[in-house]
């Protein structure tokens, strides 16, 4: 029964055929009537712009060639204008036809047609499949040597495969027929209205490409995590009202994870670079204690309660204006003189960037620890904080400082020479030297840029804290950035990535943390989740390469 629905090719082109007359007597038509109006109209439009762009005549030749193109352009215009109507009304003539014809007298068919010939060659598969087993038995029986087992068991497994990898082949072939059967019907609209879709047309096209592209290992692979992500966080949002008596997603809770979000966001941006060309920054961390307690001492309120190398520092006699200045400059210049360190050590010496900032994360530690004595240094001016980020109505401005080192880091990324030769050497260096590409420059900017976004970031999260700047404080934010970039599928093998998978990543991590603590869990516990993630980020990542190799 299912195989009489099935249409040979031969049978299938029969179907369209009075499709094809009824339309190409109309596009015909269409044609004729466009051949000395749009088709001459484009024709010498092209002619115009090719004379513009001829250096090897004078301009006064131009000028004469353009103006008597210009005079030929009009009259095809004129004769376009003529036919307008006409032709509009040939092409809602042939548009009302396909639709009342297109899908009843073939597409359906086909589409049938399809379903029949995916459910025989399921069922021969299946035919297929059970008389190799049986082979299988029977060659088993008539053996005891282990090694032969050994080799039948071998050759079985990869009938099996070569047998499965059969149906899928089937299966695509089918898939492309009926792909095929859908597209025509675009493709006769294009001929007609010269490629002008509406835009339900264009989302029509759209939709039966995706779904004709569709891979459920690849959806999986790029999506998983996201998946698992999302069910957790709703999870999370039944959870907490049950638990706690209050609902997750208020609007204070979600500028509070946003505000949260903010100065990572800009750790986040500088590391990605990092892990674009294949790197990574273990002393992300430490660069914020040491921006914290940079800006903490200028910007203290009073007299500094804790010394630095045995000196006590005394900014209460330079205007507040210009001490949010100086630490800002000297956040910058400290973060960026360490990367730079790291960013040479990696550029010149080929020597990887987990060993450079690992080094250099023991190296900011231990001299601010012994410069500090490890202590806290109180809080900032109170009036600072509303001078760098206050509130508008209860909206913390930090976030509108995140959005702007987005756009600007986009912008690096995807609209300049450093962005596009960032993505080269990350996705293939040794390519991307003999191309001209300084790649000890490229590395070198990287790690410069990095700088900037901690030195900005740990000023902001000092802002953001009223103070309390300290060595340790930052611990585990290096993991917090790395993550949110994997997370948001800027990938380690060099070359991936986009700032909007960082931001991505960066607003989910803090999303998760801010409800695990809403919900009382232990912050040793959340470093646990944080490694599962990463762990499972990247996990997904290699798998994703895998697959491309």
């Amino acid at each position: 029964m299912a195989n009489s629905k099935i249409l040979t090719a031969e049978q299938e082109k029969k179907l369209r055929q009075p499709i094809d007359e009824y339309v190409g007597k109309i596009q015909k038509e269409i044609d004729k009537l466009r051949e000395d109006g749009t088709t001459k109209a484009v024709e010498y439009q092209s002619l115009i712009e090719r004379v513009k762009r001829d250096k090897t005549i004078s301009k006064g030749e131009k000028d004469s060639e353009i103006s008597a193109y210009q005079r030929e352009l009009e009259k095809a215009k004129a004769v376009e204008a003529q036919n307008k109507d006409k032709i509009a009304g040939l092409i809602a003539e042939a548009e009302t036809y396909l639709k009342s014809n297109f899908d009843v007298k073939y597409y359906n068919a086909v589409k049938e047609s399809c379903a029949a010939e995916k459910a025989q060659a399921l069922e021969e598969h299946k035919k297929r499949m059970a008389e190799l087993d049986k082979k299988h038995k029977e060659a088993l029986a008539n053996t005891q040597d282990k090694t032969e087992i050994k080799e039948e068991n071998y050759v079985h497994k990869n009938r099996v495969s070569n047998e499965k990898l059969e149906l899928e082949k089937e299966y695509q072939r089918i898939k492309d027929r009926k792909h095929e059967a859908y597209s025509y019907k675009y493709h006769l609209i294009d001929m007609l209205r010269l490629s002008k879709f509406t835009f339900l047309e264009s989302r029509a096209q759209k939709w039966e490409n995706y779904k004709y592209t569709f891979n459920k290992r690849t959806f999986l692979l790029q999506n998983g995590l996201y998946i698992a992500i999302i069910l957790i966080f709703i999870a999370l949002c039944v959870i907490t009202p049950i638990k706690k008596g209050t609902p997750l997603l208020t609007y204070n809770n979600v500028l509070n994870i946003l505000q949260q979000a903010s100065p990572r966001m800009f750790l986040a941006l500088g590391v990605a670079g990092l892990i674009l060309l294949t790197g990574t920054d273990l002393s992300v961390g430490r660069m914020v204690g040491m921006g914290m307690t940079t800006a903490t001492i200028i910007m203290h309120q009073g007299v500094n309660t804790g010394a630095v190398f045995g000196h006590i520092f005394d900014f209460t006699k330079v205007p507040v204006g210009a001490r949010v200045v100086i630490a800002l400059l000297a956040c910058i210049v400290l973060c960026t003189f360490f990367t730079s360190i790291a960013g040479f050590f990696t550029a010149k010496f080929k020597m990887h960037p987990f060993i450079s900032t690992m080094a250099n994360m023991l190296v900011i530690f231990g001299i601010v620890t012994y410069a500090t004595k490890g202590v806290s240094f109180g809080a900032i001016e109170p009036t600072i904080p509303n001078m760098i980020i206050p509130k508008v109505n209860g909206f913390p401005t930090i976030i509108i400082w995140a959005v702007v080192a987005i756009a600007i880091v986009w912008f690096i990324w995807n609209k300049t020479t450093f962005g596009k030769n960032l993505y080269a050497v990350g996705g293939n260096p040794e390519a991307a030297a003999v191309s001209g590409i300084s790649v000890f420059a490229v590395t070198l900017g990287a790690f410069i840029m990095a700088g900037v976004l901690y030195g900005f970031g740990s000023w902001l999260e000092c802002a953001r804290m009223v103070g309390s700047g300290s060595a340790a404080y930052g611990q585990g934010w290096d993991m917090d950035a790395i993550a949110a970039c994997v997370v948001g599928g800027v990938s380690f093998t060099g070359g991936i990535g986009k700032i909007s998978g960082v931001v991505t990543g960066v607003c989910i991590f803090t999303a998760l943390t801010y409800s695990l603590t809403i919900l009382g869990i232990d912050t040793n516990l959340q470093f646990v989740f944080s490694g599962i993630i990463i762990l499972v980020a990247v996990t997904l990542d290699c798998l994703k390469y895998v697959q491309k190799k």
